[in-house]
C-alpha cells in the first residue's frame, strides 16, 4: 500500500504529484482510467467488506470527491449529468466503490445546508467525506448550545473512511417531543454532523452483495453536537445553485446500476464474438438465442440511460435558470424519481438475462457475473428502487398527495 499526502489541490503519492482535476472531462477520464484496476480488485474489496485505504485514494484522485462542492470551495461543481457519468464509469470497474464514491461525494452538498462560515472550518478540503443515514433514527435532546445524540443506525456506506458522520435525528427537550416554533413540525428532526472519531461501527454486514461497501451498523452515544454542525434540507446556507437542493444527494446514485449493467453487457458481447456452442459447433455470434437477448438488453439499457439523462437534464435548466422543484410540472417532477428507480431495477433484470444467457458460465464466484448478479439484487433493495417511490410519483401525476418524499426531497 502505498502513503498519499493531500493537499488542498494535489495528490502525492510517493514521489508523484498529481494536480487534482479541474475539469467534468478530466475527472471523467481519470475514472474510467480507474475502472479496469478496480475491477482486478473487485475480488478483494468483496472479500475486505470495506474499501481497502488505498483504494479510498485512488478514488480521491479521480475527483469524485469533489464533484458536489463549489468552484469558490475548490471543488467541480459538476452537474448531475456529469456526476452521473462519472459513477458510471467507477461502477463499470466495481459497484462497492463506485457506491462510496458517490456516498462520499456528497460531503459538498450537505455543506450547503450548514452556516457557511462553519462549513469552512469542518471541511478545510473540497475532498473530505462524509458518510451516514439521513432518515431520523435517533434522539437528540435539546440542551444548551446544541444537543445530545443517541441512537443506532444501520447502512452507514464507506463509514471506515470517513470524516464526519451525518445522521438524522428526532429533537427533544426536557424528554418530549419537540415542536417545530413556527408550527409546521409537531416533531421536529434534525441532521447531526458528529466527527468520524465519536461514532462506533458494528460489524455487521454480511450481506448478498455491495459486500465492499462496508455498509455497517453505527452507534452514537450521549455526543454532544454543537448547533451550527446540526442543519435542515429546508434551509440553504450556501450559494443558490441545483446543487443545493433537497434532492441533490440522490441523483447520481443510478450511475451505479446503469455502470455494472454497461460492463456486464460489454462482458457478454465480448464473450459472444469468440465462443463456440459446444452441441452444435455454431457460433455465439450467430445464434438466435445469443443475438435476441443481447439486443433487448441493449434496448433497454439505452431507453432507460436515456430516460435518466432526459429527466436530469430537464430539472438542471430549471433548477439553473433560477427557478425550484416547484417549477417543474407534475410530470418533469415525477420523471427523475421514476428514471431513478426504473436504472436500478432495468439493471438488475439486465444482469438476470445475460446470467441465464451465459448459464453455467455464470455460477463460478470467479464470474463477474455472479458478483454483479448480487450487487444488483442488493442495491435494489435501496429506498430508491422501492414501491414508495413509485407512489409519490405517481401522486404528483395526477395531483394527489405524495406518501414519502417530501422532507428529504426525493419527489
Amino acid at each position: 500500500m502505498t502513503n498519499e499526502l493531500r493537499g488542498d489541490d494535489m495528490t502525492l503519492t510517493g514521489s508523484t504529484v498529481a494536480e487534482a482535476p479541474r475539469t467534468a472531462a478530466e475527472t471523467l477520464a481519470r475514472a474510467k482510467a480507474l475502472a479496469p484496476v478496480l475491477r482486478e480488485r473487485a475480488a478483494e474489496i468483496e472479500q475486505n467488506r470495506r474499501l481497502p485505504a488505498d483504494v479510498v485514494e485512488l478514488l480521491r484522485g479521480t475527483g469524485v470527491f469533489r464533484m458536489c462542492w463549489g468552484r469558490e470551495w475548490g471543488g467541480l461543481e459538476l452537474t448531475s449529468v456529469e456526476q452521473t457519468r462519472v459513477v458510471e464509469a467507477l461502477a463499470h470497474g466495481d459497484a462497492s466503490a463506485a457506491w462510496c464514491a458517490v456516498i462520499g461525494a456528497n460531503t459538498g452538498i450537505y455543506s450547503n445546508f450548514i452556516d457557511q462560515a462553519t462549513a469552512k472550518e469542518m471541511f478545510p478540503r473540497p475532498d473530505m467525506i462524509t458518510a451516514g443515514l439521513l432518515q431520523p433514527s435517533g434522539r437528540a435532546e435539546r440542551v444548551p448550545g446544541g444537543y445530545r445524540l443517541t441512537g443506532r443506525w444501520p447502512f452507514g456506506s464507506g463509514i471506515d473512511h470517513a470524516d464526519w458522520v451525518t445522521s438524522g435525528g428526532f429533537v427533544f427537550e426536557d424528554g418530549k417531543p419537540y415542536a417545530s416554533p413556527d408550527g409546521s413540525n409537531p416533531h421536529e428532526s434534525r441532521q447531526f454532523m458528529v466527527p468520524r472519531e465519536q461514532v462506533v461501527t458494528i460489524d455487521n454486514w454480511y450481506t448478498t452483495g455491495l459486500c465492499g461497501s462496508g455498509s455497517c451498523d453505527y452507534t452514537i452515544t450521549d455526543v454532544f453536537v454543537p448547533e451550527e454542525h446540526t442543519y435542515s434540507f429546508g434551509v440553504v446556507h450556501g450559494r443558490p445553485s441545483p446543487l443545493a437542493q433537497p434532492d441533490a444527494f440522490t441523483r447520481a446514485m443510478c450511475g451505479v446500476p446503469l455502470g455494472v449493467a454497461r460492463a456486464a453487457l460489454d462482458h457478454c458481447r465480448e464473450i459472444a464474438t469468440g465462443r463456440i456452442d459446444r452441441m452444435t459447433g455454431t457460433a455465439w455470434s450467430d445464434s438466435f438465442r445469443v443475438q435476441v437477448t443481447l439486443a433487448e438488453c441493449e434496448a433497454d439499457f439505452n431507453a432507460t440511460r436515456q430516460g435518466v439523462y432526459g429527466s436530469m437534464t430537464r430539472q438542471w435548466e430549471v433548477l439553473e435558470a433560477g427557478g425550484s422543484l416547484d417549477d417543474l410540472t407534475p410530470d418533469e417532477r415525477a420523471a427523475s424519481p421514476l428514471a431513478w428507480l426504473h436504472a436500478f431495477r432495468t439493471s438488475r433484470s439486465i444482469v438476470n438475462r445475460l446470467y441465464d444467457l451465459l448459464q453455467t458460465w455464470s455460477i463460478n464466484r470467479s464470474s463477474p457475473m455472479d458478483r454483479w448478479l448480487r450487487d444488483t439484487t442488493t442495491m435494489c433493495q435501496h429506498l430508491i428502487a422501492q414501491d414508495r417511490i413509485l407512489q409519490s410519483a405517481g401522486a404528483y401525476l395526477v395531483g394527489g398527495q405524495p406518501e414519502f418524499g417530501i422532507s428529504l426531497g426525493i419527489v
